[in-house]
């Protein structure tokens, strides 16, 4: 069985439904502007966006496997450790420390940088900072292909397999 192959052409699409998408946007936008007008009369609302950007690290880190709970980061950042602990799980709660402290980077330079590749590499250095894949070109783009199917599976028999970089 050879892997799936996904091509959707170029983006955004051609054809979308402008009349459906329309009605919806005066909406998202006056919630923004709400959540925006909230967080700027917060004296520092990094104290109220902390839990999110961590709960967000712990929920995007599951994709790369990562098993650490919300309460497990919580307690490793105020303690600095958890009594028996095992190595894996310091390991997965150091990859969402990790992970957020990337995000929080990107949100900083922003400020005076546009989302480009030297702030994606950036992000990626610091996501591989001291973790496992440190090793892995910490700040630098793939150069083989990744794809999804059962451990130890090569690229043919994998189901899913994305479309190449230079496509």
């Amino acid at each position: 069985m050879s892997a799936v192959q996904y091509h959707y052409g170029k983006f955004p699409p051609k054809m979308l439904d402008w009349e459906k998408l329309i009605s919806l946007i005066g909406p998202a936008n006056a919630a923004l502007a709400r959540y925006d007008g909230v967080l700027s009369a917060i004296p520092n609302a990094t104290i109220l966006l902390s839990p999110l950007t961590t709960q967000e690290a712990v929920l995007s880190s599951r994709i790369e496997g990562t098993q650490a709970t919300m309460g497990e980061v919580l307690e490793f950042e105020a303690d600095g450790h958890i009594k028996g602990l095992p190595e894996e799980k310091k390991n997965d709660i150091w990859e969402v420390l990790n992970y957020r402290k990337a995000m929080n980077h990107a949100e900083k330079r922003l400020n005076n940088l546009p989302l480009c590749q030297r702030l994606i590499k950036e992000c990626h250095a610091i996501l591989l900072d001291g973790v496992r894949g440190h090793g892995k070109s910490p700040g630098d783009y793939r150069r083989i292909p990744n794809w999804i199917g059962p451990q130890g599976c090569t690229m043919e028999q994998a189901r899913f397999a994305p479309i190449s970089a230079g496509d």
